[in-house]
């Protein structure tokens, strides 16, 4: 499955943004996705993830009530709405799947990634 992530940006701290996962190549049917950020020197973090077909989520560490993952199944695109962002909340948010309806919340557990998207927030 090849994936596109795009919508980050600069962001005042306490601003929203939400990012969108596209697929193309093949539809997201049966597939779980998940996002996940990475911050220069530091380690890929896990995000947040949806089941297939969407009645399952899971967040990472202190992100719920903040961060809002959802799919629209038609459109085969995966959302990430953020709010109250603050500055270290900046870094590369990268959108993957995993070929199984379950979610996950480690890196190793998916198989296909996107290219990533920049979300900056500015204090």
């Amino acid at each position: 499955v090849q994936l596109q992530a795009y919508g980050g940006g600069l962001v005042q701290a306490g601003g929203s943004l939400t990012l969108s996962c596209a697929a193309s190549t093949r539809t997201l049917s049966g597939y779980a996705v998940a996002w996940f950020r990475q911050s220069p020197g530091k380690e890929r973090k896990f995000v947040a993830a949806i089941s297939w077909p969407g009645m399952r989520t899971r967040y990472g560490d202190s992100l719920k009530g903040r961060f809002t993952i959802s799919r629209d199944n038609v459109e085969n695109t995966v959302y990430l709405q953020m709010n109250s962002l603050s500055p270290e909340d900046t870094a590369l948010y990268y959108c993957a799947t995993r070929p199984s309806p379950s979610v996950a919340t480690t890196a190793t557990a998916y198989t296909d990634w996107g290219q990533g998207t920049q979300v900056t927030v500015s204090s």
